[in-house]
């Protein structure tokens, strides 16, 4: 004899007749005051992110209901503003914790696919002068094509054995290499490194930098810190400056350089998951790496959107300083007298 199966709706049975369930969140159904408040973003931008990342988020699926696009971008955006999986957060679009956590894997890798449309260099010589315009505009640095510096990011432990995830606070992190331009655009991100490598290490292995002793350190440089050595492509800061024209390259490198790490704070303020305040990305390396490349193109996009970067408000929970790093001294005959010859030129 047959016996009847009864097909069992778990929405209906989590939420009821009455809630929101996967199909049935509509955008046009909130306030833009209520998206801003839950996802980080405005309907226009939101909207956008749906048309462009639409067509990898409507893969085939063997599931009767797949999770919407729209729904799918909701959940991530909640998840990288807020830095946690709040069950009121999935209750508001309809789908469990588990959902949630499969559509921020979904948005996060398909905004990785993205990245290199959104985070490089320009290319052509018009926009290579308007990014050494504005950086010049900024302090009186001539020749600049990005500052570029290192920030950390905690994740959870990958194993008791692996120590090469440990910084020097002793805490597990993602050591990550950005470079932006005078906007806090990023033109390039590196987010994989193990946080135990320096950031002269994590520099000398990444591909940037062999992108710049091959390619564009003749057309200007990058600046960085005194963590990092002197290169022909890369100026540092003078370590003891003695005259007044060393006084003012100083000075210059600094004010420009601070551009960086603005984008740094206002990137943890807007993607509350990279800021640790709400604990640390509770993924393998490789995800967390993947996240947070995904917050990147986000941070891109959001300036080519009007979303000035300066004016998100600041985060409560702030980083730690970071610990006094040894000076670099570069050993580079050539770099010393590119910077030599800055000093001269433009600073006596």
């Amino acid at each position: 004899m047959a016996v009847p199966i009864a097909v069992l709706d778990c929405d209906l049975l989590l939420y009821g007749r009455g809630h929101r369930t996967l199909d049935r969140f509509k955008l046009e159904d909130v306030t833009d005051e209520y998206l801003v408040s839950t996802y980080g973003f405005p309907r226009q931008f939101i909207c956008y992110l749906v048309e462009l990342l639409g067509a990898s988020l409507s893969r085939p699926t063997q599931r009767s209901r797949a999770i919407s696009p729209e729904t799918q971008v909701l959940a991530a955006l909640g998840f990288y503003t807020s830095g946690s999986f709040q069950t009121r957060m999935g209750d508001a679009i309809g789908i469990s914790q588990a959902s949630m956590s499969r559509c921020v894997a979904n948005v996060t890798e398909a905004l990785v696919e993205r990245a290199p449309q959104f985070i490089h260099f320009p290319e052509d010589e018009a926009a290579v002068q308007s990014l050494k315009d504005d950086f010049y505009a900024l302090a009186g640095m001539p020749g600049v094509l990005g500052v570029l510096d290192c920030t950390h990011v905690a994740i959870k432990a990958p194993n008791a054995e692996d120590l090469s995830y440990v910084n020097r606070k002793g805490l597990h992190s993602l050591n990550c290499l950005m470079v932006c331009d005078a906007r806090g655009a990023l033109l390039s991100a590196e987010t994989h490194w193990p946080g135990s490598m320096p950031d002269c290490t994590v520099l000398q292995q990444a591909a940037l930098s062999s992108h710049f002793e091959t390619e564009l350190h003749k057309d200007g440089w990058l600046l960085g810190d005194s963590s990092f050595f002197l290169r022909p492509w890369l100026m540092t800061p003078l370590h003891i400056p003695e005259t007044p024209a060393e006084y003012r390259y100083n000075m210059a490198h600094s004010a420009t350089h601070n551009v960086i790490e603005r984008t740094f704070r206002t990137m943890r303020s807007r993607f509350r998951c990279l800021d640790g305040s709400k604990g640390t990305l509770q993924y393998s390396p490789e995800k967390s790496s993947h996240i947070i490349l995904a917050c990147c193109v986000l941070h891109n996009i959001s300036l080519q959107h009007g979303l000035d970067v300066w004016s998100a408000p600041a985060a409560v929970h702030v980083e730690p300083a970071e610990e006094e790093y040894e000076q670099m001294e570069s050993m580079d005959s050539e770099a010393c007298r590119v910077r030599q010859e800055l000093l001269l030129t433009h600073f006596s």
